[in-house]
């Protein structure tokens, strides 16, 4: 019995100095959040918080935020939100820039949250609206293959082969970067049938790509082609007969 009076006298002894020091930190809080506007004027890049505890810092970085955000400083509270390592308060400023229609912002936020499921969501509802650069940068950022695969798709069907390349290339999928360099040739896109063919290292179609050239008498990019292929013999053709 004298043991569990022991223990239990501990047990509030150690209840009481845990609300003593809960206390203490919220009254810490309370006095240092008056001087918030004044770091607002200072700004959030110049100010040095090291001399305060971990979390008496968060908070104060948090309430900072809060106010940045309120007076529509979203920039500065997403950097506030940062350094205090709060995550929800980072997807909030996010779905600020979506109600402003910066998408862009929006998916850069939700990158720093490390949000997948917002991103996923997000790159979604870019596909379907047709807005193919956030979409590609989204899907990007979750390493989505199969997102990425049906985003690249439509690239190349919309004729946006530079974003089609950034994917195809990003996720190295040669059967698709293949694909994409012959398509290019179809439409004499000359340049990003190199790159995609280079890039999948098939040597027999950059040399067809710089026939392609040569024929259209695009030496220079003819000259290019045979080069990257490895074709010496028109390589120097070139070179002898068309280069001054």
């Amino acid at each position: 019995m004298e043991q569990d009076e022991k223990i239990m006298k501990k047990m509030v002894n150690q209840i009481v100095e845990s609300n003593q020091r809960i206390l203490l930190k919220q009254e810490d809080i309370n006095k240092f959040s008056k001087i918030i506007p004044s770091l607002i004027t200072k700004g959030i890049d110049n100010l040095n918080l090291s001399m305060f505890p971990q979390e008496l810092k968060a908070s104060l970085l948090s309430s900072l935020g809060e106010e940045y955000r309120r007076k529509g400083n979203l920039n500065d509270a997403v950097k506030s939100f940062v350094l205090a390592g709060c995550r929800e308060k980072l997807d909030e400023v996010a779905e600020d820039y979506l109600r402003l229609m910066q998408w862009d912002n929006s998916i850069e936020i939700y990158k720093l949250s490390n949000n997948k499921d917002k991103l996923l969501e997000l790159g979604k509802k870019c596909l379907a609206e047709g807005k193919l650069d956030l979409a590609v940068k989204a899907f990007i950022t979750l390493g989505d293959t199969e997102k990425l695969v049906e985003v690249g798709n439509q690239c190349v069907s919309k004729f946006r082969f530079d974003y089609a390349f950034e994917i195809f290339s990003t996720i190295k999928d040669n059967v698709k970067l293949l694909e994409l360099g012959r398509r290019c040739l179809d439409e004499k896109e000359y340049d990003y049938a190199m790159k995609a063919f280079e890039l999948a290292h098939d040597t027999e179609q950059l040399n067809q790509t710089g026939d392609f050239c040569f024929k259209d008498g695009l030496v220079s990019k003819a000259f290019m082609a045979y080069g990257l292929a490895g074709n010496t013999a028109m390589v120097e053709f070139i070179r002898q007969n068309f280069h001054d």
